[in-house]
């Protein structure tokens, strides 16, 4: 088991106007049942009664505040200046912890000095906290990151040695942030796969990757331009530009998919096909709705609803944890 004193954790949850979901998210925070467990809540000002909801619950707060900020990267930033634990989760104010998350990620880095950072998969519910889908991931290399295989930040627990090494979160990014310090992260240090779901994200109208679709594609690309020309990435990025490039384009059809955006989306099938095909046929799936979308919406949105009711049928065991 671990020693908690030598592995002592710290939770950041930033928020803003999430009032509907900030009390389940620090629930499945505080209900961790990991002694001396940290936790700040760092709010942006919001005018929709969570200042009043985290007041409530202040005597069981590390910490809080609510001021403006600059942004989510602020937000987290601050949270973590207000921390000490050894290791650091962040999770936002629509997300959860699984029941268990975080003795599993204490018990795996406590097991596993050489691993800077451990990531689990992560289940998709909706506004009202049905499961919707599971996104499971696999054991990636810095190459699989550089080529934007995306792992999902709630699922994500990092020792802050190498939150340290990394700068923290660069302000300038809102949509790739948390993308840009995994990359930094993995140049020095060492991830490692957990397979079996950690924490749960909530997919709603209001959230980011429903709300600001173009904008993940626009800060991928930005981001391939940061990893070929930056010390710390050129040396690994330049061998597998092409693939860096298409898996670029590949993440903003994926988003532009999202948003029923099929145009635009097939655009950048292409581009990344070009570049990378392997990406796109392994998204064939996803490709085929886009065109479908692309000529007839109604019956892009039936086949959708068809392969969501299949999918939901086989997550039935993935339902005990959501309970």
């Amino acid at each position: 088991m671990v020693n908690i004193n030598e592995l002592s954790f710290s939770v950041i949850t930033p928020s803003f106007n999430q009032a509907a979901y900030l009390k389940q998210t620090m629930d499945s925070v505080l209900s961790q049942g990991i002694p001396g467990l940290e936790y700040v809540v760092i709010d942006g000002g919001s005018t929709d009664g969570s200042v009043e909801l985290i007041r409530s619950y202040a005597d069981r707060l590390t910490g809080w505040v609510s001021e403006k900020d600059r942004g989510q990267a602020d937000a987290v930033n601050k949270g973590a200046a207000r921390t000490t634990g050894k290791v650091v989760g962040w999770l936002n104010s629509d997300d959860l912890y699984l029941p268990g998350a975080v003795r599993k990620a204490l018990d795996y880095l406590d097991a596993h000095p050489d691993v800077d950072a451990i990531y689990g998969d992560v289940l998709s519910i909706d506004g009202e906290g049905k499961l919707i889908n599971v996104m499971r991931f696999d054991q990636y290399t810095a190459e699989d990151l550089m080529s934007f295989r995306v792992i999902s930040q709630p699922g994500v627990f990092f020792r802050r040695s190498a939150w340290e090494r990394a700068g923290g979160l660069d302000i300038s990014y809102h949509y790739l942030l948390d993308h840009h310090l995994w990359l930094r992260m993995i140049q020095k240090g060492k991830f490692a796969y957990l397979p079996e779901p950690l924490a749960a994200a909530r997919f709603h109208a209001a959230a980011k990757n429903r709300a600001h679709t173009e904008d993940f594609g626009k800060e991928a690309y930005r981001l391939t331009d940061w990893m070929l020309r930056d010390p710390l990435t050129a040396d690994r990025a330049k061998p597998i530009e092409k693939q860096i490039r298409g898996g670029a384009a590949w993440l903003d059809a994926h988003y532009l998919s999202d948003g029923g955006e099929a145009v635009k989306s097939l655009k950048s099938y292409v581009k990344a096909f070009r570049l990378f095909p392997q990406r796109v046929i392994e998204d064939k799936n996803r490709l085929a709705l886009t065109m479908l979308m692309a000529v007839s919406p109604n019956a892009a949105d039936r086949v959708y609803r068809n392969r969501a009711a299949g999918r939901l049928e086989s997550l039935k065991d993935y339902e005990q944890y959501i309970k």
